[in-house]
């Protein structure tokens, strides 16, 4: 009897871990998906393979694609959530530099740029020989310019171009040092400038203060901006995306 328990037992753990291993290796499929931006299935998957009993470096790992997949589908809150769980549960250095970052993300996304910039400092202070500095760097950047803190800003991307010249970062702090310190709401992005024109013919004829700003794309491909308004405070420029977006224009508050 005592035997035949026993087989029994090894019997079921034999096949839970078979199960768990079988889950393990769906991970490289789940982050397959990520890189796909299927992000609708990412999350259906992440959350499939959590009802198993991962554990260790796998169990933080589908948790962080959850929040990716999250955070990518517009529901910040709950990604917030999850990289928050990640992070409190200490993972490898990489992993742990990535969901702090999404942590960051869903705070700047909900609009809560001041705990933003916070995170980001006490990532900075904690990792200062990070890896992924540039776009800490560049983080800190973004928060700041949203503070209208428009000095500290530029400390931030003067410093992606000067300590890392050859980053993808170092693109988007020229073009970020190129914006006026106000705040203005882009509604329109066109490589024909004729269409830019267009739009801003007719939201003048709304009585808008449109207008075009000409930039260049990391490959060189030039792209004539459409935008509206010069505004010295975010609150200004977020009643005029409002207003913008409910006459049906797809809007984007810069810098």
């Amino acid at each position: 009897m005592k035997r035949s328990f026993q087989f029994i037992l090894v019997i079921i753990l034999s096949i839970s871990s078979s199960f768990v291993f079988a889950q393990n290796k769906r991970i490289p499929d789940l982050e397959v998906l990520i890189i796909q931006e299927d992000y609708k299935k990412a999350n259906d998957m992440a959350r499939d393979l959590l009802k198993a009993k991962l554990s260790g470096q796998d169990l933080l790992q589908v948790q962080y694609y959850l929040g990716l997949s999250y955070l990518r589908l517009g529901d910040y809150a709950q990604a917030y959530d999850v990289f928050k769980k990640v992070v409190n549960d200490r993972p490898a250095v990489e992993l742990y530099e990535k969901a702090y970052m999404g942590v960051v993300d869903s705070l700047y996304m909900q609009g809560y740029y001041e705990n933003a910039l916070k995170e980001v400092i006490s990532l900075m202070s904690r990792h200062p020989k990070s890896e992924m500095m540039s776009l800490i760097y560049l983080k800190a950047a973004r928060s700041n310019l949203k503070l209208a803190r428009w000095t500290k800003a530029k400390e931030f991307l003067q410093k992606i171009l000067k300590e890392y010249p050859e980053s993808f970062e170092s693109r988007v702090a020229k073009q970020l040092l190129e914006e006026k310190q106000y705040f203005t709401v882009q509604v329109g992005a066109f490589t024909e400038k004729s269409r830019a024109e267009y739009l801003v013919k007719e939201l003048m004829g709304r009585k808008e203060y449109a207008y075009i700003v000409e930039t260049k794309s990391p490959d060189g491909k030039m792209f004539f901006r459409v935008r509206v308004g010069q505004m010295t405070a975010l609150k200004d420029a977020q009643v005029l995306e409002s207003k913008l977006s409910t006459l049906g224009y797809p809007t984007r508050i810069y810098p």
